[in-house]
């Protein structure tokens, strides 16, 4: 399988796109306004220790209280779970062999307050992003994710990927490991680590432990609560986790990020420093690779599949409903073929729908009924298979009597519709449309790509009137760069009439 990853950057948002055999696989969106905080470490107070329900809230200087678990406070192997979370790899399974003094109650946690008093300090970690109108999960043991290894200090074991497969590589990558690790900590290693020499994890084990070292002389000087550590950028954060073998290049289309990806490059994989292209085209990057006709399909309810079926993605609260129609298809053969292969034909799209928009917790699939046992097992079968492409952590239960199969997917941060869309006010929220930001820079976007196509120096944006707003207000300073760099005047007209997803570019 051959991957790229492609970088959109302006001044208001960095997108990175995981391309795989040319489709579009993963979207991750950073905006300035709303950088993301998993992975960032905090120096905290506790809020309120919540005995009946064995967890705390947590000041981590943001409008919303952190939450933090019992489990995420006491040394245990839970808590490894949530280190995978942390470094955004939480699709390798881990191998944990212990390696340090295991305490008899290791998997007993004592009660909350036993260990948290209001008001205690603690350092802690973000694992998990603010979702909807839960605050973030926190956890007090802390991981340092670098390009091969991620480091555990408050943790005595090693762990590794269940991806590397090869018996001889495992126990060589497990003793170089344990022979370099400083005492009293622990590692993950990391796919990426498969026919690393032992000067490579060396050097990575170095800067991880410097790194820790930093954080902890600046603990004692930083006030409560506030932030001690952030994680890197979206864009490097792609290079460090998502940069494969499969990965054959890298297309950036800002010289600054450029400039920062190779020097990350040439600091922990000097190696790949000539896979990496400075987009040089006319053509915004994300359309000359048909990226944002993807996105704009992976926020609509209805995807028709190729046979003239279609599947219909519910999300609510409690879970994500995902339905399979026959629609239009009619099959050549008796009902029973027809309705299987629908069913195989849908799995690559719900699985490929489930990994684009980040759906995560219960998901529920009501395939269309199937009355030979050896179908049921076919399709689930090949619904396990399809999700294995998925970096997230998936468990898949059988299919029940009603065709109902029942999975979960672990998921760290927000999923696209949440990010990109807001609540409907016309529909008084029962479904969702494209939040003001998401317009905006689509509008930005738009005019650029109209730019380059006419001679003409104005041009004139009609659209609702809170974007018009937003644009002048939010963002006028994004507007007047737009204006110098294009060298045509821009001016944003008010239309009372216009829903806020639409608007129209003129010039003359």
């Amino acid at each position: 399988m051959s991957a790229e990853l492609i970088i959109n950057v302006t001044s208001q948002e960095t997108r990175v796109a995981l391309l795989e055999n040319g489709i579009l696989a993963e979207l991750h969106i950073e905006r300035q306004s709303d950088k993301g905080i998993a992975g960032n470490i905090y120096k905290s107070r506790v809020q309120r220790v919540l005995p009946g329900m064995q967890a705390a809230f947590v000041d981590i200087s943001l409008p919303r209280s952190a939450f933090l678990y019992v489990d995420d406070v006491y040394n245990n192997e839970k808590e490894f779970e949530s280190m995978l979370s942390v470094f955004k790899d939480d699709n390798d399974d881990m191998d944990l062999d212990h390696n340090g003094p295991i305490k008899p109650d290791y998997a007993a946690p004592p009660p909350i307050e036993d260990i948290l008093t209001d008001g205690q300090e603690l350092l802690v970690q973000v694992i998990k992003e603010p979702i909807g109108s839960k605050g973030a999960r926190i956890s007090s043991h802390i991981s340092l994710p670098g390009r091969y290894l991620v480091f555990l200090p408050t943790l005595q074991n090693i762990g590794i990927s269940r991806r590397i497969t090869d018996e001889a590589e495992r126990n060589r990558l497990k003793e170089i490991i344990q022979k370099i690790k400083p005492p009293d900590s622990g590692f993950i290693i990391r796919t990426a680590s498969e026919g690393a020499s032992e000067e490579e994890l060396v050097t990575d084990k170095d800067f991880l432990v410097k790194l820790w070292e930093n954080i902890q002389k600046r603990t004692g000087r930083a006030p409560t609560p506030s932030l001690l550590h952030e994680d890197l950028s979206v864009s490097l954060r792609a290079i460090r986790d998502l940069y494969s073998k499969n990965v054959k290049k890298v297309v950036v289309d800002s010289r600054k990020t450029y400039k920062s990806i190779i020097n990350f490059i040439e600091t922990f994989m000097p190696q790949l420093k000539y896979s990496v292209e400075l987009y040089k085209g006319d053509e915004p990057i994300f359309d000359a690779y048909g990226i944002e006709i993807e996105i704009s399909r992976a926020l609509e309810k209805r995807i028709w599949l190729k046979s003239g079926g279609y599947i219909v993605i519910e999300e609510t609260e409690a879970l994500v409903a995902i339905d399979v129609n026959t629609g239009r298809y009619v099959g050549k053969g008796n009902q029973g073929d027809t309705i299987l292969k629908t069913n195989l034909e849908a799995i690559k799209e719900i699985a490929y729908q489930i990994r684009l928009r980040n759906l995560g917790g219960i998901i529920i699939i009501d395939f269309i009924d199937m009355e030979k046992k050896s179908d049921r097992e076919a399709v689930l079968n090949a619904l396990n298979e399809a999700l294995k492409k998925d970096r997230a952590k998936t468990n898949v239960f059988e299919m029940s009597e009603l065709g109902l199969v029942q999975m979960t997917r672990k998921r760290v941060r927000e999923n696209l519709s949440g990010h990109m869309c807001d609540p409907c006010p016309h529909c008084e929220g029962r479904n969702v449309i494209r939040s003001i930001p998401s317009i905006s820079y689509e509008i930005l976007r738009a005019i650029k790509k109209e730019a380059n196509a006419t001679s003409d120096e104005r041009i004139i944006v009609l659209t609702h009137p809170d974007v018009v707003s937003f644009l002048y207000d939010e963002e006028h300073v994004a507007v007047e760069e737009l204006e110098n760099k294009l060298k045509k005047k821009i001016t944003i007209k008010a239309a009372g009439n216009y829903h806020y997803e639409k608007f129209d570019i003129y010039t003359h």
